[in-house]
């Protein structure tokens, strides 16, 4: 039940794997507001009951923000307490050549959109000293299958890294690079990880690791089977 102490809270990529698994465990204790790019419609069934949705595709990137603003702007919102930056796209790459547009849409989804939002969303989280999170992947340090999301994600690093130092004392910054997680992003890339998917973490399990690394502010997060195996998803500090 919300009550005091609740947040405001936007989640991009909030309709479907880490993001949605995220949004479900807050959405009793906050305002959520998540973003998405399928209709209304198709998410209706699938997002928990009283959490905003905002139809903004991540493809491009100032129509992204500018749909995050109007939303913000719809619930009357002219401060936040977290943005959860998770929306993000990969594409398997044969022999480890990506095609252009696979590129193209991979670095605007992932680190332009984040860009974009991270400058409109600055002045509602100054308001409350809140925390912005970037959502990356194990990936930054390179992987062979997806070398344009590797590439990404590395980007989200730094970005994170600069603007953790730029807001410092205003805004928190932090990056969290999940592990291996079961969701349909990997079929969406159209990568078959094979046996190795026995080994994903849930993606609920991921969720609750997350949760207790964004409400710790802390940066970079490993969110892996290690921090896993030592308690990660039942310790920590309640967002």
């Amino acid at each position: 039940m919300i009550g005091a102490g609740s947040r405001r809270i936007v989640i991009t990529g909030g309709n479907a794997g880490i993001g949605l698994a995220l949004a479900k465990k807050l959405a009793d204790r906050h305002h959520l507001l998540i973003t998405g790019r399928k209709s209304p419609a198709d998410v209706a069934r699938i997002i928990p009951g009283g959490v905003r949705y905002v139809l903004a595709d991540q493809g491009d990137p100032e129509a992204s923000a500018r749909a995050l603003a109007d939303g913000m702007g719809d619930l009357g919102w002219d401060r936040i307490d977290n943005a959860v930056l998770n929306a993000g796209v990969g594409f398997a790459a044969p022999d480890g050549f990506d095609a252009t547009d696979a590129i193209r849409q991979t670095l605007d989804t992932n680190l332009a959109a984040a860009i974009a939002q991270a400058r409109m969303l600055y002045p509602f989280l100054e308001k409350s000293r809140g925390t912005l999170t970037f959502v990356g992947s194990v990936a930054h340090r390179g992987s062979a299958a997806i070398p344009a999301y590797a590439a990404s994600k590395a980007g989200l690093h730094g970005l994170a890294r600069a603007l953790r130092s730029e807001w410092a004392g205003r805004v928190a910054v932090q990056i969290l690079h999940p592990g291996p997680t079961r969701t349909d992003m990997h079929e969406k890339a159209g990568y078959d990880p094979g046996r190795m998917r026995a080994l994903f973490l849930d993606a609920d399990d991921t969720a609750k690791m997350m949760a207790a690394a964004i409400a710790s502010r802390r940066s970079p997060v490993t969110v892996s089977w290690l921090r896993y195996l030592v308690g990660g998803a039942f310790t920590g500090r309640r967002l």
